[in-house]
């Protein structure tokens, strides 16, 4: 028989990522049920923590751990803090948002086509045009900016700052502050997760995790923030691209035929007339390989000029091609993208960039 005192145990290994302390020293965690052959835990939150949905996850997770023969349900309670001195502001949730000249999707049909290493290079790559650029890594079960940038096991910090909500009364509310790197502010829901630890979520809860990481989030100025999605079409990418404004997208795709399906669902998507935001265009990924000692040379591996017959099937530009290059694979394993370099490698991104920009109008 599973106790209370097992369970209060189990809780006390979650902590809340941006107070560094666990969830029952906190005081979030105000009771723990069992009755019969089901766990109930309430937690209390002070204000809107935009870290809510991952800390119910957490709690889930340690209670099955510690009892997997157990049903378990997490119930939250919202203690509204004093309202403060009301201010003058926009809709609640969008101001992090409002000085963002342009929100650009980066996406793609299917896994394994390189869609982060491309978004988190050209990311760079505009920064050293002498843009101000974030990233938001929405891809919530296979985060892996921190990876890619170098800065794994990086908590960010947060700040309280005052909101006038959608009653049109002021209230607190916790914003999260981007890691800042290669001058590029980014943000993963990688930063907040143990090394290792599985995001179980629902559609719904991993939805609402994202537009928290968007939304709540003190971007500041910036003239782009790319948003690193899923692949896929499925509900995350529907409620983002209804809930964010986004100002267009670009679609990452291998040469080879059998993507040509995928790369169709990607367009549809954004053309789907309840949605009806710009394709940039397309990005050929592992457009041939290129060996460090032949330079010069070119090895179609998979297919040549796939990109290219993509993009005029489907009436969009094909704004790069990306070589496979060892040092483009070795740089994101290493924290160290290829956009930082002048070689070959780091100039396919500088190129994607430069196209970008003119089909963006900057």
């Amino acid at each position: 028989m599973i106790t209370q005192e097992q369970i209060l145990l189990a809780l006390r290994e979650v902590e809340h990522p941006a107070k560094d302390r666990d969830i029952l020293s906190l005081g979030i965690v105000k009771g723990v049920d069992i009755t019969d052959n089901k766990v109930t835990v309430t937690l209390a939150f002070q204000g809107r923590d935009p870290l809510a949905d991952y800390l119910i996850a957490a709690c889930k997770s340690a209670v099955k751990r510690t009892a997997p023969q157990c049903e378990t349900e997490v119930r939250t309670i919202v203690k509204e803090r004093k309202p403060t001195k009301k201010q003058t502001g926009l809709d609640l949730g969008m101001e992090e948002i409002e000085h963002i000249g342009k929100i650009i999707a980066v996406s793609s049909g299917k896994g394994g086509v390189g869609k982060s290493t491309v978004a988190v290079n050209l990311a760079i790559a505009l920064s050293r045009l002498g843009y101000r650029v974030g990233l938001a890594d929405a891809d919530v079960y296979g985060p892996s900016v921190p990876k890619m940038t170098g800065t794994e096991g990086t908590i960010p910090d947060s700040i309280e700052a005052q909101r006038i909500n959608a009653d049109g009364e002021p209230e607190s509310i916790d914003l999260i502050l981007p890691i800042e790197k290669y001058g590029v502010k980014w943000m993963s829901i990688g930063y907040f997760a143990q090394p290792g630890q599985a995001l179980i979520w629902r559609g719904p809860m991993a939805c609402n995790a994202l537009k928290q990481l968007i939304l709540q989030v003190r971007w500041g100025e910036l003239d782009f923030l790319l948003i690193d999605l899923p692949p896929g079409t499925g509900d995350i990418h529907i409620s983002l691209v209804h809930d964010i404004p986004l100002s267009g997208a670009i679609i990452v795709t291998t040469p080879q035929d059998v993507a040509l399906s995928d790369v169709e669902k990607g367009v549809n998507m954004f053309r789907n007339e309840n949605i009806r935001k710009p394709v940039y265009g397309l990005v050929e990924n592992m457009a041939w390989f290129t060996p460090a000692e032949l330079p010069e040379n070119r090895y179609y591996i998979f297919g040549k000029d796939g990109g290219k017959r993509m993009a005029e099937q489907y009436g969009i530009d094909l704004l790069g091609q990306i070589p496979i290059v060892q040092s483009i694979r070795e740089g994101g394993d290493a924290g160290t993208p290829a956009a930082l370099n002048d070689g070959p490698d780091g100039k396919a991104f500088t190129d994607l960039a430069e196209k970008l920009l003119d089909k963006c109008g900057d």
